[in-house]
C-alpha cells in the first residue's frame, strides 16, 4: 500500500459539495483508505487573477495503485465533476481539481506525471491544507511547515466546517 497526498481544489459552482462527493469517488476507485483530509480553505486565485477565489483542501490516502493508474483515477472523478481539461484555460476556472502531490517519497518525472508534484513548495494553498494534515512529512526534501513558512498565506482562511465534511 502507498501513502499518497492530494490537493483538491475549485472556484466554480458548490465545490464544497464536490469535494464531498469526489472524496468517496477516489477512495472507492482507488481502493484507497482515507487516512486525513484537511480542513477547506477559502484562497485567492492563484496563476491568473481574474476570477473568483478557491476553495483547496488536501487528503492523504493508502492505496495499492501505483501512481499512473491513481493519476487516471483522478482525472476520471474530475471529469466526472465537469472539469474539461481540454477547453479550460491554464490555471483558470474549474469544478474540481485534484494533483497528486506525493507518493510514498517516490521521485518521478515523465511526460505525465512528476513527483513531488514540481510546485509544490510554491504554493501557500496547497501548503496550508497539507501543515494541517502532514506538518514534518518529508517531501523532496522539505517539509510542509518549513516551505510554507517562506511564503506569505495572505487572503487564505479555513472556513468553518459543513455537515458534508
Amino acid at each position: 500500500m502507498a501513502d499518497a497526498l492530494i490537493a483538491l481544489g475549485g472556484n466554480v459552482g458548490d465545490v464544497r459539495d464536490t469535494f464531498a462527493r469526489a472524496i468517496p469517488a477516489i477512495c472507492s476507485r482507488a481502493g484507497a483508505t482515507l487516512l486525513a483530509r484537511s480542513s477547506d480553505y477559502w484562497t485567492p486565485p492563484w496563476g491568473k487573477d481574474d476570477q473568483p477565489p478557491f476553495i483547496n483542501a488536501c487528503i492523504r490516502i493508502e492505496t495499492p495503485l501505483p501512481p499512473h493508474a491513481l493519476l487516471q483515477v483522478l482525472q476520471a472523478v474530475e471529469a466526472e465533476h465537469g472539469r474539461d481539461r481540454r477547453r479550460e484555460t491554464r490555471w483558470g476556472p474549474r469544478t474540481l481539481d485534484l494533483d497528486l502531490l506525493a507518493y510514498d517519497d517516490l521521485t518521478l518525472a515523465d511526460a505525465d506525471l512528476s513527483l513531488p508534484h514540481p510546485r509544490l513548495h510554491e504554493r501557500a494553498f496547497v501548503l496550508v491544507p497539507l501543515v494541517e494534515i502532514v506538518p514534518d512529512r518529508s517531501i523532496g526534501g522539505l517539509t510542509p511547515r518549513q516551505s510554507l513558512a517562506e511564503l506569505s498565506t495572505d487572503g487564505i482562511r479555513a472556513l468553518p466546517d459543513t455537515p458534508n465534511r
